[in-house]
């Protein structure tokens, strides 16, 4: 697979904004992922930073089904109730995380008002290519 990242300009830091993907085998579109776990019970209930780091332990996961890891990552959305607390507690944490794997994928980060459960503070969709 052959990765050319578009940034026709600096901002904002720690995101490409656009990847040109070509001679790929696979593409692989993961669900968004939340602070669950293996029993579908919610995680780390009030801790942004936490659920962040969990619901990317679960794209990983997914990730590994199809012989891939974060590093294949190429788009990125990212859902979250409280845009402040992501901010301040989670937005640097996922960002030395992806780095570790050489990605900063292009996506979105969007402030909403709930997720499928209240308890719930962030969802993590991921698009990935090999």
């Amino acid at each position: 697979m052959q990765l050319r990242k578009l940034n026709p300009w600096t901002y904002p830091e720690g995101m490409d904004q656009g990847l040109m993907i070509s001679d790929f085998n696979r593409l692989v579109f993961v669900s968004g992922q939340c602070a669950v776990g293996e029993d579908g019970g919610s995680l780390h209930a009030g801790d942004m930073a936490a659920q962040v780091h969990a619901a990317l332990n679960n794209v990983e996961i997914v990730l590994g089904e199809a012989g891939l890891s974060l590093s294949n990552i190429v788009r990125m959305n990212t859902y979250v109730t409280d845009m402040e607390a992501f901010l301040e507690h989670a937005a640097q944490p996922m960002s030395e995380r992806l780095a570790r794997h050489g990605v900063r994928p292009p996506g979105v980060l969007v402030g909403i008002v709930e997720l499928g459960r209240k308890d719930l503070l962030v969802e993590i969709e991921i698009f990935a290519a090999a």
